[in-house]
C-alpha cells in the first residue's frame, strides 16, 4: 500500500499553526509531507503566505519525515537560489527531501513586474531552470545565456544524494514534456480516466521514479459543514487551465469564482463526512498505480481531520514509509534527460 502523506498549505495556515500541523501528523500516522510555496492566497478568505523554504528548515528539523515541496523557478525565483536551497535541505537531511519545478501561476509570479509569459515560453524557461539546478547540485560551474541568465554560479555545499527533481503535471501533454528530465511525476485528483492518461503519457516517455498524487480532501462529522468548508476556502481553485495560470490576484480568483456552487465543489474535492468513504476512494487511488498520496484538508483548521484520519483512515490502508528521496542515478533511457548546458568557456 502507499505512502500516506500530509498536504501543508501555506496560503491557508498561519505557519506556526501549520508547524504543529505537521508535526502533529506525524504523531497519528502519516509517514510523509509535502507544502505549497505561495507568495499570494488563491483568495481572501485564506489569506496566509508563509515562506516555504524557512518553513522547511523548522519542519524537517522537528520532525523525521520526509518532504516535498512545489516551486516555480524562473521568475519569483531564481534557479540558482533555488538549487542553493536545494542542496542546502538536501545536506542536512539527507535523503529526505524532493522538489516538484512547474511552470508557475501569475498571482505569485507577476510580483516581479516581468511580463507573464506565455504557456509556451514558460514551459520552456523552465526547462533552462531544470538544466541549471540539475548542474548545480552535481557540483558544475554554471554560465547560461537564455530565458535566465547565470553567470559562473556555484553551489559549493552539496547534499548527497541528491535531492529528487519531480515533474508536477495536471495534463498528459505535461507529464509527457517532464518526462526526459523528472525523477518522479506528482498530479492533483482528477477523473480516474484522466489520471491513467497522466500515469501513460509520463511512463510511455520514458518517465522513471514514483508517481505521486496530491487529494483535496474535505471532512467534517457534520456533511453540510464539511460542504460549506470546501465552498468556503476552495471555490476559487475549481478551474482548469489556462485560468488557473493566468488569473493574477485572489480579487480575480473570487470575481471568477462568484458562481461556483456547493454542488460544483465535488469536482475538485472529495467531500464527505463518512470516513470510510474517504478510506475507499484512497485505496482507488492506490489502485491507479500512486505510491505516494498527500492529503490535503481544505479547511484551515487542521487538527480534528489529523485525528479523524489517523484513528479510523490510515489503520485501513496499510501506510508505508517512503523510500529515500533522491535523484535517479544513472539518469533514465533518455540521455537528454542530463543537462544540456554548454560547458563555461575558459577565461
Amino acid at each position: 500500500m502507499p505512502v500516506i502523506g500530509f498536504h501543508n498549505s501555506h496560503e491557508q495556515v498561519h505557519p506556526a499553526e501549520l508547524l504543529r500541523a505537521v508535526q502533529h501528523a506525524e504523531e497519528v500516522g502519516f509517514t510523509a509531507a509535502m507544502c505549497s510555496d505561495h507568495l499570494t492566497p488563491w483568495n481572501p478568505r485564506q489569506g496566509e503566505s508563509g515562506f516555504a523554504w524557512s518553513w522547511l528548515g523548522a519542519a524537517m528539523a522537528t520532525t523525521d519525515l520526509p518532504f516535498g515541496a512545489v516551486n516555480a523557478p524562473g521568475q519569483r525565483y531564481h534557479p540558482v537560489v533555488v538549487a542553493q536551497a536545494i542542496a542546502t535541505l538536501g545536506a542536512m537531511f539527507p535523503g529526505r527531501f524532493w522538489v516538484a519545478l512547474g511552470s508557475g501561476e501569475a498571482m505569485n509570479e507577476h510580483v516581479t513586474g516581468g511580463v507573464w509569459p506565455r504557456k509556451a515560453v514558460r514551459d520552456a524557461r523552465l526547462r533552462e531552470c531544470v538544466e541549471v539546478i540539475r548542474a548545480l547540485l552535481a557540483g558544475e560551474e554554471v554560465s547560461h545565456d537564455g530565458l535566465v541568465t547565470v553567470d559562473r554560479a556555484i553551489v559549493h555545499t552539496l547534499a548527497d544524494p541528491q535531492p529528487a527533481l519531480v515533474c508536477p503535471a495536471v495534463s498528459p501533454q505535461t507529464a509527457r514534456n517532464g518526462a526526459d528530465w523528472a525523477d518522479g511525476l506528482v498530479t492533483i485528483n482528477q477523473p480516474h480516466d484522466t489520471l491513467r492518461e497522466v500515469i501513460a503519457a509520463y511512463r510511455d516517455a520514458g518517465g522513471q521514479g514514483k508517481l505521486a498524487l496530491q487529494v483535496h480532501v474535505c471532512w467534517d462529522p457534520d456533511p453540510d459543514r464539511a460542504l460549506t468548508i470546501a465552498h468556503d476556502q476552495w471555490r476559487s481553485n475549481v478551474f482548469p487551465p489556462p485560468l488557473c495560470w493566468d488569473l493574477d490576484s485572489p480579487e480575480a480568483f473570487e470575481q471568477a469564482s462568484a458562481h461556483v456552487t456547493p454542488d460544483d465543489m465535488h469536482a475538485a474535492v472529495r467531500i464527505s463526512a463518512d470516513l470510510g468513504q474517504h478510506t475507499a476512494w484512497l485505496h482507488e487511488y492506490a489502485e491507479l498505480g500512486f505510491d505516494e498520496i498527500y492529503l490535503h484538508h481544505v479547511g484551515k483548521e487542521q487538527r480534528a481531520f489529523l485525528d479523524a484520519f489517523g484513528e479510523h483512515v490510515l489503520p485501513q490502508l496499510d501506510v508505508v514509509a517512503p523510500p529515500r528521496a533522491e535523484a535517479i542515478d544513472p539518469p533514465g533511457p533518455a540521455s537528454n534527460r542530463r543537462p544540456h548546458l554548454k560547458p563555461v568557456p575558459a577565461p
